[in-house]
């Protein structure tokens, strides 16, 4: 990847300059960063992802006590319903089975691989969140709709 052409997807920057300038020091958004972008994967093929036994998911609610997390896998029934507000699900390596994500990940190629980890991909209903944040990570969002379904970049910090 040529890291001196301007990226469209870096509003403009180059990856040289996006390294530089924001790389692990201040965030950068760029709306429409993708033109005409379209998820990859829709919200039961989440939940087929979820389900699956070696495939890492969890589930965040924000009850009354506050936060609670539980680790996947996820049958479609143990999911709280899509009509309940304030919970969220995540489902990690969406890269390693979907060609869709896999190629959206390219995109990011100039960060470099001791950087570049996976896809993680959220389905969040009204009010849902991630909670206290777990992990040290560096995160590039696309967020294609509404009604929160995002996909993430995760990068190692």
């Amino acid at each position: 990847m040529n890291t001196e052409q301007p990226l469209a997807l870096l509003g403009g920057l180059t990856p040289s300059q996006f390294m530089k300038r924001h790389w692990q020091k201040k965030p950068l958004l760029v709306r429409n960063a993708i033109p005409g972008f379209v998820p990859c994967v829709g919200r039961a093929d989440l939940v087929a992802l979820a389900g699956q036994e070696g495939v890492a998911s969890r589930l965040i609610v924000d009850s009354p006590k506050g936060w609670k997390m539980k680790h996947g896998p996820f049958s479609k029934r143990s999911l709280p319903p899509f009509s309940q507000k304030k919970w969220t699900f995540l489902v990690q390596g969406v890269d390693l089975h979907d060609d869709g994500v896999h190629d959206l990940l390219q995109q990011f190629r100039f960060v470099p691989d001791a950087r570049l980890d996976d896809v993680m991909v959220s389905y969040a209903t009204d009010g849902g969140g991630v909670g206290p944040t777990l992990t040290v990570t560096t995160c590039s969002c696309c967020k294609p709709m509404a009604n929160g379904a995002g996909a993430s970049a995760a990068t190692k910090t």
